[in-house]
């Protein structure tokens, strides 16, 4: 397998572990961009983006799991500079509906922070289906009751995140989220794919995710027949159980977050899924569109010449909120507004943020170094929300080559800089 693409001569080595995590089959692919000092260093792709082997493409878009939660906080955060939405406004000020069942004191703040305590979609609604429609879970959401107090706990919105969000600024602005989303990002960074609800005309470009079917699955009449857990299911579920157990947690808060009622029916390919709006889950991006947009934070704001956001905005969202541990996924995310801490096998990152997604692909940025990255894939290699393995150790590779480029070692680009993300991040 080889790739297509562009890769500075620092930065071969992270072209060769990208092509060696493709699994060379007829059905997988994936891409990769990364963006440093502002230019493109890397924008690469290679492999399959469909079932039937039709190669992988330099415009192909491919679907993003919680990857999109990051673009959805990024366009919250460019409305915010404009005076548009107010962190700490309870929800209720732009959307009236939401004050009952509990709700009144939940801050957009707490939204994007997974402090509101409304992550347990499967407590919700019945039917995965569902999601696809958002006046539905508009509607789901105004009467749902929190699970906690606003601020008390950690409880990551695995689903409920992007209608939350996307309803606060339709609500704010009048305009729906796909139009803000090309208004406010993609035609300013000059995005060649960035979509949350995929329209028409664009649905050739997409990948299919290689173990999801064409289409997802309707209920069936017929009583379920329950298969009773092979020997490595019996023994993941006791490692689950164990872990949540250590950590004072309930593992059915995973679920709860996680895995609405037919999820096993639902399939993120099916056209009507993909053409839905689900801003926590079905974002549709190029590998270079999400390198644009956080190569945008890594710079200060402003990208191409193009100023997005205000250097005082990025010293807000960068600001770590919390490092507790998640009552869904009892990891400490380190969580910013919006966006997570970067995970690699190897340098610290300390000052970096963004959000990987099931499923593998993510996208994030380091100011400090000025750097940032976009993955996208269509198979996955393991069974966490953020990301797995690959972007771990291709984030690893990723910074020591930009290190070795700059000519030094660390996440600093001056002393100016470490000073001041150790106050913002204190």
């Amino acid at each position: 397998m080889e790739y297509q693409g562009y890769v500075h001569p620092g930065y071969t080595s992270v072209a060769s572990e990208f092509i060696q995590r493709i699994p060379e089959d007829k059905r997988s692919g994936a891409a990769l961009s990364v963006y440093h000092r502002g230019e493109s260093v890397v924008d690469i792709w290679a492999g399959c983006k469909d079932h039937e082997g039709n190669p992988w493409q330099e415009d192909t878009l491919a679907l993003s799991f919680s990857t999109t939660k990051g673009v959805a906080a990024t366009l919250l955060h460019v409305l915010a500079d404009q005076g548009v939405v107010e962190y700490d406004r309870p929800v209720s000020f732009y959307w009236p509906q939401f004050h009952g069942a509990g709700k009144q004191d939940i801050t957009v703040r707490h939204v994007l922070t997974h402090q509101s305590g409304l992550y347990n979609i499967r407590a919700m609604i019945d039917d995965a289906m569902l999601m696809t429609d958002w006046d539905q879970m508009i509607s789901v959401l105004e009467n749902a009751s929190p699970a906690h107090a606003p601020g008390e706990e950690h409880g990551y919105h695995g689903l409920t995140f992007g209608w939350l969000i996307g309803e606060i600024l339709q609500r704010a602005t009048g305009k729906t989220f796909a139009a803000l989303l090309k208004e406010q990002l993609a035609d300013p960074l000059k995005l060649d794919g960035a979509y949350v609800g995929l329209p028409d005309d664009q649905m050739h470009r997409r990948a299919l995710l290689a173990r999801y079917p064409a289409e997802s699955r309707a209920p069936s009449n017929q009583p379920r027949k329950k298969r009773p857990p092979n020997l490595k299911q019996r023994v993941q579920g006791q490692v689950i159980n164990n872990v949540y157990r250590l950590a004072g947690l309930d593992a059915r808060d995973f679920a709860g977050g996680l895995a609405p009622k037919g999820m096993g029916r639902f399939s993120f390919n099916d056209p009507s899924v993909v053409q839905s709006c689900i801003p926590a889950a079905n974002g549709l991006f190029t590998a270079r569109s999400l390198a644009r947009i956080y190569a945008m934070m890594a710079e200060g704001g402003e990208l191409d010449g193009v100023r997005v956001l205000s250097a005082a905005r990025l010293r807000d969202i960068s600001k770590v909120h919390s490092k507790r541990l998640d009552r869904v996924v009892p990891i400490p995310m380190h969580w910013r507004l919006g966006y997570h801490r970067v995970f690699t096998t190897g340098p610290r990152t300390p000052h970096a943020f963004g959000h990987f997604g099931f499923g593998g692909s993510g996208a994030w940025c380091d100011p400090t170094r000025r750097l940032s990255v976009g993955y996208t894939v269509n198979n996955s290699a393991g069974v966490s929300p953020f990301g797995d393995g690959r972007i771990a150790r291709l984030n690893a590779l990723i910074i020591r080559s930009a290190e070795r480029i700059d000519g030094r070692r660390g996440p600093f680009t001056s002393a100016v800089a470490e000073r001041f993300y150790d106050v913002v991040n204190r």
